[in-house]
């Protein structure tokens, strides 16, 4: 008679199967038809993701239904590594995500962003001129300033300076408050006679839709006050998959001891 936890073990990696034929497609679906380079950045994990839940899965299934113990073994294997790796990331990305957060300006609805509030970690990811290319050109192809640019000349400043912005808007669609330019569309701003002389990011403002402040140092830090949040979240989430990750390796040790205890009862039965 087939336990309770093989039984379960079968049925969880059942629907864990379903699930990667999706992510699988997915993921040749945007090898396919991906247009940008931020599309294709996704396709190779998603491929990857994909292949490992379908493989990991049926390991487990077949390993608990059809009682193959080096199967079930080798499930249990990879779901105590993924549960370490887990368990690893989620202290990294509270550790990393520890320092940095938006500087409020009087009378300002939005906040300003400083590069170097942030890990040491993560400034080092997007300093690197060939990770940021990637970045900016996810950021364009997203067009996070198109709200931005197509109010036009419509905005007054004074509506303008009240608008509660995204952290990646406030560092890469208009100059820094430092700056002291002069307002005249939210995406178009004439420079001051007198340029900040603590901000490198003054010089490197243009008007240009294309351009505007992508290559500033607050539009780095507007995106890593974004990451910061979201891996944050994406930790919370971790400590509630690990949860299950330890009951579901549990509920597969018992397979396993059960398939171990059926094959040497079946041998003394028939030596």
């Amino acid at each position: 008679m087939v336990r309770m936890s093989n039984n379960l073990i079968g049925i969880l990696n059942l629907v864990t199967f379903l699930l990667s034929i999706p992510i699988l497609g997915a993921g040749i679906w945007l090898s396919h038809q991906g247009t940008t380079e931020c599309e294709r950045f996704l396709e190779k994990p998603v491929i990857a993701l994909g292949v490992f839940l379908m493989v990991v899965s049926l390991a487990g299934l077949v390993g608990a239904c059809c009682r193959v113990s080096w199967l079930l073994w080798v499930y249990l294997l990879v779901m105590f590594l993924l549960i370490v790796l887990l368990f690893c990331f989620t202290i990294f990305a509270f550790v990393v995500t520890n320092k940095g957060a938006g500087q409020s300006l009087s009378g300002k609805g939005y906040k300003e962003y400083r590069l170097g509030d942030y890990s040491n970690w993560l400034q080092k990811r997007v300093n690197s001129t060939k990770n940021w290319n990637k970045i900016k050109s996810c950021l364009q192809d997203s067009k996070v300033c198109k709200s931005l640019i197509d109010d036009g000349s419509s905005t007054p400043a004074e509506d303008f300076y009240r608008e509660h912005l995204s952290a990646v808007q406030s560092g890469c669609c208009k100059p820094s408050d430092d700056c002291k330019f002069a307002y005249v569309s939210p995406t178009n701003w004439t420079a001051s006679a007198t340029p900040s002389d603590t901000n490198s990011d003054c010089g490197l403002w243009s008007n240009d839709p294309s351009t505007l402040c992508f290559n500033c140092q607050s539009c780095k830090a507007g995106l890593l006050d974004n990451i910061k949040h979201d891996w944050k979240k994406v930790a919370v989430v971790n400590i509630i998959f690990l949860i299950f990750l330890i009951i579901l390796y549990s509920i597969g040790c018992c397979a396993f001891r059960n398939n171990r205890e059926d094959n040497y009862a079946w041998k003394r039965q028939y030596p």
